[in-house]
């Protein structure tokens, strides 16, 4: 089977953050994607993450092109009117000041579909606010309803939450409705993305709770923020970190009768005894060392499972038959593993090449859109383009 965006391409005007994930996504699902951007000693305070990031661009294209110069405004527009997609994560406004927002590129491709990724909206009173996950988090409640540390404070995620998902999801989400949209109707699309909008859905369940019963969500407040023991985590005899997740009273039931606890089943959401049952779970797993337990308790329905170092996971053998792990090669040989696509209907493979970092595709790409090699030569002379 193609790629399920073979065909589409898609220029990324971002090089970090939430439209990069969201390239991310695209790449793999088979789009052309170019990133676009400053020629070297131009890129200001702009963020270079490092190759192996984003998937090292696996399957990516890279143009250099100094945006804000009328040859580079030019170049970008004619690039822009045989694209597919456009993604741009500048502070608001600062496409339209650059010659090239939604309107100048709809001039030349009414087909187009342009997503803005911010991190408050391209409106209201937070719009030029800077920020990053944390804040985004912050602001959409998730960090309220998350554990606490010693001192009282909410805990730091481990995982880019906002970028991945509240942002990068929700724009390739958005675009792919607009893709769908525009082959029905022909018709391109503006997607103005919020990352912290994007986080108001995944407290969804709390914030729309709170707005219909007035109960105040917070760490411990409800079954998923700790309330129970039977959601939690637990340490085994080695150090290690066991999750245990038995919400239904089937799995709990199988869970205290693989540990002995059968006294404590009809208690399983019993507001006046979670402590003992904490600490009976605890002194449980604590006789055992956490594998032991994952291969007796997890196949018994107990919603049981490993907290995986991230040195562990990658050799899980449950991830490598799924073909999650893949080979990489970049061009000066140097080989690598790298996690592979891990979306359904992206194509796995157990090897990629990949691009060289340093190298850009600009000359070819500017040519495929309908510059010659002289005006070419002439824009690389006078540093608009590399």
């Amino acid at each position: 089977m193609a790629p399920l965006l073979e065909g589409q391409t898609v220029l990324d005007l971002a090089s970090v953050g939430p439209a990069a994930r969201c390239a991310q996504i695209l790449a793999q699902y088979g789009a052309t994607v170019v990133q676009i951007g400053p020629p070297p000693g131009r890129a200001g305070v702009q963020i270079e993450p490092p190759a192996y990031a984003y998937s090292a661009r696996r399957g990516w294209k890279n143009a250099r092109v100094d945006l804000k110069t009328p040859g580079g405004r030019t170049a970008f527009l004619r690039l822009a009117a045989k694209a597919d997609v456009i993604l741009e994560s500048f502070r608001p406004g600062v496409a339209r000041r650059l010659g090239i927002g939604y309107e100048e590129v709809q001039k030349v491709n009414p087909r187009i579909v342009y997503c803005s990724t911010s991190g408050y909206g391209q409106t209201g009173p937070r719009a030029q606010w800077a920020g990053h996950d944390l804040n985004y988090l912050a602001a959409g409640g998730y960090l309220a309803c998350s554990g606490r540390r010693a001192d009282g404070g909410p805990a730091l995620p481990g995982a880019t939450v906002g970028d991945s998902a509240a942002g990068g999801m929700q724009a390739a989400i958005a675009i792919l409705a607009a893709l769908l949209r525009r082959a029905q109707t022909g018709e391109g699309a503006y997607l103005d993305v919020s990352v912290a909008e994007g986080v108001l859905f995944l407290t969804s369940l709390y914030v729309d709770q709170y707005l219909a019963t007035g109960e105040r969500p917070g760490p411990g407040h409800d079954m998923l923020t700790g309330r129970y023991a039977c959601y939690d985590v637990y340490r085994a005899r080695d150090g290690k970190w066991l999750a245990v997740a038995a919400i239904e009273p089937p799995f709990f039931a199988n869970l205290c009768r693989a540990l002995g606890l059968e006294q404590w089943i009809p208690h399983q959401t019993d507001d006046t005894c979670q402590e003992e049952i904490r600490a009976a779970l605890s002194a449980a797993f604590a006789r055992r060392d956490r594998d032991d337990w994952v291969a007796e308790l997890a196949p018994q329905d107990t919603c049981v499972a490993p907290v995986y170092e991230i040195e562990e996971l990658v050799e899980d053998p449950h991830f490598s038959e799924r073909g999650v792990f893949a080979i990489a090669r970049r061009p000066d040989g140097a080989v690598f593993r790298q996690l592979g696509p891990v979306f359904a209907g992206a194509e796995r493979a157990g090897r990629y090449d990949l691009p060289d970092p340093g190298a850009t595709n600009t000359a070819e790409l500017l040519r495929g859109a309908g510059f010659s090699d002289a005006q070419i030569e002439r824009m690389q002379r006078e540093g608009i383009v590399a």
